[in-house]
């Protein structure tokens, strides 16, 4: 049978401070969520804001050199005026 699930990993932390736990505990309880809740929705929010400034980094390096300069010139398209408006006409 095909199962159209996504599969799910199990993480173990070790070696966790009690401090960070008592947190994370606290956290979920103003939350109305369970600790593993919240710790996946913690991991969940850090990955993806740290993913979305890799694309960042990305596209820099794409566009600008190590001097900060552009690699190559950007052309803006010509601009399509359709009327010229002088306002010394009025």
């Amino acid at each position: 049978m095909l199962s159209l699930e996504a599969s799910m990993a199990t993480l173990t932390i070790r070696s966790l401070e009690d401090s960070i736990k008592k947190s994370l505990r606290i956290r979920a309880a103003v939350n109305d969520r369970s600790m593993e809740e919240e710790a996946r929705i913690i991991l969940r929010t850090a990955l993806k804001d740290e993913q979305e400034n890799l694309n960042i980094w990305k596209l820099r390096e794409k566009f600008i050199d190590k001097n900060g300069l552009f690699k190559e010139e950007l052309t803006l398209p010509p601009r399509k005026v359709d009327k010229i408006i002088n306002p010394l006409d009025e």
